[in-house]
């Protein structure tokens, strides 16, 4: 576990909070906001992204935290899922939601780093720090 005390201090979960604007900005600039429905999944799975990271920051150990940062990295794959849907509709100008799914990319890069590190790491979180000595 990171030496934060708070999800909010957490670099990814900051970069998912950004991309979740990003993605608000974009969808309320185009055709998608007259979509409701759409716009709504879009926006439900863009902010999971950020909700997952800080559901499983605050669980307080390192394996719950790891349990949740792979449904956050399945929620950026639904946002660029969604992405391209919005394109196919003509809801969204593809030069601007393309960046919107780079963005995405590079924030499931990341958590995969973050998984990747915290399964190594050996550390076991914030609620086993009377434990660790």
């Amino acid at each position: 576990m990171a030496t934060h005390s708070h999800f909010y201090e957490l670099t990814i979960w900051q970069e998912s909070r950004a991309a979740f604007k990003a993605v608000i900005l974009l969808v309320n600039a185009c055709r998608a906001a007259k979509d409701h429905r759409f716009r709504d999944q879009l926006s439900a799975a863009a902010g999971s992204a950020a909700d997952n990271i800080a559901e499983g920051f605050e669980r307080g150990g390192t394996n719950e935290f790891i349990d949740f940062l792979p449904i956050a990295k399945g929620s950026t794959g639904k946002v660029r899922s969604q992405l391209y849907r919005g394109i196919g509709l003509g809801h969204c100008e593809e030069s601007a939601a393309m960046l919107e799914v780079k963005r995405y990319d590079q924030l499931a890069a990341n958590l995969s780093g973050c998984m990747s590190y915290l399964c190594k790491s050996g550390r076991r979180g914030i609620k086993f720090k009377d434990l660790q000595g």
